[in-house]
């Protein structure tokens, strides 16, 4: 039988726009490791792990001159690309960026983009479906409740729901919004895992 779990690649990307970007940029697959090292090292809970997989992304974006750093703003962080050439002493001196277009932000938290909602939400769903058919109904309708919750909170796919996000999900959404059943209740935290599995992806509560 041939295996039809929804690929986290065809996931939407609330930020792809490669109109007009400039030929030097990082490759697709560099930004996308380089977000996922990121995300690993800010799930760390031990200090030495979280400096390996920082370390590892910025030795991978140093092949291709850039280098990487966070912003912090009110409503999301920010994960940055830029070229190595416009920092000295640890500041990006604004006369030497040439191209702003060379530049690459992608959102570690926050809302994503509203526009695409409906594509995200319809991966989401593919992903309740998928843990429907795997498993059972009680771990399905807990899906479905995280599934509207990463659409309409994050508006996010599911896989790339943060620990954060997911205690949250867990300790305050599940329990006001979702009027489970004692079934759903007692097995919500194997159902969080098995959307991860059905994606193919590493859950952050494991």
């Amino acid at each position: 039988m041939p295996d039809e779990s929804p690929d986290p690649s065809e996931a939407p990307d609330v930020l792809a726009d490669d109109d007009g970007d400039p030929d030097d940029l990082p490759p697709e697959s560099v930004v996308e490791e380089a977000e996922r090292l990121t995300k690993l090292a800010r799930e760390a809970v031990v200090d030495e792990e979280a400096e390996a997989y920082r370390t590892d992304r910025d030795e991978r974006l140093a092949t291709h001159d850039y280098t990487a750093r966070v912003r912090e703003d009110e409503t999301r962080d920010v994960l940055v690309l830029h070229p190595e050439e416009w920092v000295e002493d640890g500041q990006i001196r604004t006369e030497r960026v040439d191209d702003v277009d060379r530049g690459i932000e992608v959102p570690l938290s926050g809302p994503g983009e509203g526009d695409d909602w409906a594509e995200i939400d319809e991966y989401n769903r593919e992903i309740v479906s998928e843990v429907r058919e795997e498993r059972d109904e009680d771990h399905a309708a807990n899906v479905a409740a995280l599934a509207d919750f990463m659409g309409n909170h994050y508006a996010k796919p599911i896989h790339d729901a943060t620990a954060a996000e997911l205690e949250e999900f867990l300790e305050e959404y599940y329990r006001r919004n979702a009027w489970p059943t004692p079934e759903q209740r007692a097995v919500v935290e194997k159902s969080v895992v098995a959307a991860f599995e059905v994606a193919d992806e590493r859950c952050p509560l494991e």
